[in-house]
């Protein structure tokens, strides 16, 4: 089929057509997802979506595109990142951003929206920023305030190089080791050194944090839908602040990856995750509806802005689109903290809840991105899909749902499968009438909204 054949066959939903996808990740369960949606993988240039690593971004979809040797992409043509994700995925541009978007503001003088981007912790580069961050150190050590600082190389993951201090002469023989490998041209890597949350939010006692799901389709203008899934991780161990304590990573990091490496780890008895949906209902029983209720608006609000402090920077390609793996803490007066946001979120699962839900979310996410162009009879994606809740567009954020109180659906019930069949239904009778010729474009929106029936229903099953 010729390139002007599959452009026209891309534009419009076809059931016969042959979906083809490429990706590099074999050994994880999006290429399973993939397979079983009856696509078909090809080694060529064909694809229609091409599922892979931030590695294969970087070499074929280059910042400067085709000129500097990239690939062409062809209109109908999808991949899963943007070509420059590493201004919100990696530690040290995610927080240069957000303190420039922070910056921006106060000097518009709009002081309150600018306080709603302080949920990030203090953060210094190292070693680019170590005469600040040391000055920083003796003025609180001045006024006698005890410091522990974490310590966090900026191009790793799952918890890789990570150690706490609470010193001065740490840091100081840190640099100093740091300086003597670039002398000796040994490999060597810049750090961010951020202000520990020294008083988290504790359940049962043990240390936690979040592990939540964006999918964003377009930077300008900026759309996102939210997954209603996600997890909590644990840690295997009572949390404490002893001095003893602070080279115990199975205290102070929570990354699984860490966490099953403690000799006391049994895998029968926990797993160290807790559906957010728990949590969520937690917190409601313990601090009240309302409280639960705003902590969540706030956790939507947090993301929602991490993505608008990179819009003007990030290479808005109308082939990409990227899910985003949000690592998010609360402290004990439940303010929510932004550890960082990964661009390839781990994929793989050790256990039969942990698949479920990753590959609920894998389909969901390709029924978003819409490679089979079904929603071309609405006029644009609907505003759930699955378990996903779009929570920004091109209109801004989303408004609170009509009879009820909760604005976001994080943690709410996940009823995906019974969603996406009423959401079928809709399409059948929507893409019949267009057919037909029985509904024009223009008032074709009716067919994208929750009836108000099934909308009540929606929400008083929330909290099953």
């Amino acid at each position: 089929m010729d390139r002007e054949k599959r452009y026209l066959a891309y534009k419009s939903y076809n059931p016969s057509r042959v979906i083809k996808f490429g990706t590099t990740m074999h050994n994880c369960l999006a290429f399973n997802v993939l397979k079983s949606r009856q696509w078909q993988e090809t080694t060529v240039d064909d694809w229609d979506i091409f599922y892979a690593d931030t590695g294969w971004i970087h070499e074929n979809l280059p910042y400067s595109g085709f000129a500097s040797g990239g690939l062409r992409l062809n209109e109908w043509q999808k991949v899963n990142h943007f070509p420059n994700h590493v201004e919100l995925t990696r530690k040290d541009l995610m927080v240069k951003n957000l303190k420039r978007m922070k910056k921006n503001l106060e000097k518009e003088g709009r002081a309150e929206e600018a306080k709603e981007l302080d949920f990030f912790p203090q953060t210094y580069h190292m070693p680019s920023e170590a005469s600040l961050f040391i000055r920083k150190f003796k003025e609180l050590r001045q006024n006698g305030e005890n410091q522990t600082w974490i310590m966090k190389p900026i191009g790793r993951a799952q918890g890789k190089g990570i150690f706490l201090v609470n010193k001065l002469s740490q840091i100081e023989s840190w640099l100093k080791e740091r300086g003597s490998q670039k002398a000796e041209n040994c490999c060597y890597e810049d750090y961010v050194c951020q202000k520990y949350i020294d008083n988290p939010m504790l359940v049962c006692g043990r240390k936690f944090d979040l592990r939540i799901y964006a999918l964003c389709l377009s930077y300008v203008p900026l759309k996102v839908y939210l997954y209603r899934d996600g997890f909590a991780r644990f840690s295997n161990t009572r949390f404490s602040m002893n001095k003893d304590d602070l080279s115990n990573n199975y205290i102070h990091l929570t990354n699984h990856s860490i966490q099953k490496q403690d000799a006391s780890y049994n895998s029968k008895v926990t797993d160290l995750k807790w559906p957010i949906g728990s949590l969520r209902r937690h917190m409601s029983a313990t601090y009240g509806p309302d409280v639960a209720n705003k902590v969540f608006d706030d956790l939507q609000q947090l993301i929602i802005n991490s993505l608008l402090s990179v819009q003007k920077v990030i290479i808005n390609d109308r082939h990409c689109f990227e899910l985003y793996g949000y690592d998010i803490m609360f402290s004990e007066d439940l303010k929510p903290w932004l550890i960082e946001v990964n661009a390839s979120p781990s994929m793989s699962a050790d256990t039969d809840s942990d698949r479920k839900l990753k590959m609920g979310l894998l389909d969901d996410m390709l029924s978003v991105i819409d490679i089979e162009q079904k929603w071309s009879c609405f006029g644009k994606t609907p505003p759930r899909v699955g378990g996903f809740d779009v929570i920004y567009d091109e209109n801004g954020p989303t408004k609170p749902h009509a009879n009820t109180s909760i604005h976001s659906f994080l943690g709410c019930a996940n009823d995906r499968e019974r969603q996406l069949l009423q959401l079928q239904k809709e399409w059948e009778s929507c893409n019949a009438k267009v057919m037909s010729g029985a509904v024009s474009q223009e008032n074709i929106d009716q067919y994208v909204t929750v009836p108000k029936a099934s909308t009540k229903t929606l929400h008083s099953a929330a909290f099953r």
